[in-house]
């Protein structure tokens, strides 16, 4: 398969990735969970229909041939349990006939082995949107913060904050995820290119950067999880701030 390259993900995670082959499965995931994509993984038909009805993922890379049953019939059980994750197929079968029966059960898409990561990723991303509802208006809002993104402004309490265009790109990923722990590695995903060659420490000065701008008109929001990432959240009850901590 051909080197992933850094195809930038929407705004979404959790996808379940289902394939016998152990050497293929761990590629796909490393490669996708690279591109800032939560990936939880399954060997077995068994297994993927567990996970499934245990939390709701974004989307299922699903293999046709599994040693138990088959991509098929786990997709069938699924849509019967009344189960409307986006599914697409992987296998090793270039024929018309499986790509209608795939399609046909209620599949969204149908890639054939062997493939390009970045393809299956830019599959992932076309299934996403379409699948999924769109992620936000041009005002993204977080309590007393607003991003205009027609215009490119943000307020804190009708204060105009002036943001370096790094900086209103990792506030706009913090506020399409507010609550959520994002790792610097999904940060470094969708706020910087790999090719510039950095590390997580741009991360955290760019936080501390943001946080100190946001903090000049209310309490810091921007709260580290120490050994994991970031997240946007009002502070707890007696939670002590600590605007330097990055």
């Amino acid at each position: 398969m051909a080197d992933p390259v850094a195809v930038q993900p929407p705004d979404y995670g959790g996808l379940l990735v289902v394939d016998d082959e152990p050497f293929l499965r761990d590629a796909v995931a490393a490669s996708l969970r690279f591109l800032g994509f939560e990936v939880t993984t399954a060997q077995t038909g068994a297994e993927a229909l567990r996970l499934a009805r245990d939390r709701p993922f974004d989307l299922v890379v699903l293999d046709v041939m599994l040693p138990d049953t088959n991509g098929f019939e786990v997709l069938t059980r699924l849509r019967r349990e009344g189960c409307q994750v986006p599914v697409i197929f992987l296998t090793a079968k270039d024929t018309q006939e499986d790509k209608v029966t795939g399609l046909t059960l209620g599949g969204d898409d149908y890639l054939t082995k062997p493939f390009g990561l970045e393809e299956l990723a830019a599959r992932i991303r076309t299934v996403l949107r379409r699948t999924r509802p769109a992620a936000s208006g041009p005002v993204l809002a977080f309590a007393d913060i607003e991003f205009d993104q027609d215009s490119y402004e943000v307020r804190r309490g009708g204060h105009l904050i002036d943001l370096s265009p790094t900086e209103f790109r990792l506030l706009r990923y913090l506020m399409l995820n507010p609550g959520r722990v994002l790792t610097r590695a999904q940060l470094l995903a969708h706020v910087w290119d790999y090719d510039f060659g950095g590390s997580s420490t741009v991360v955290s000065t760019y936080v501390a950067y943001l946080r100190r701008k946001l903090a000049q008109y209310g309490p810091d929001v921007i709260h580290t999880q120490r050994g994991v990432g970031y997240s946007l959240r009002l502070p707890r009850p007696g939670e002590q701030a600590s605007p330097g901590d990055a």
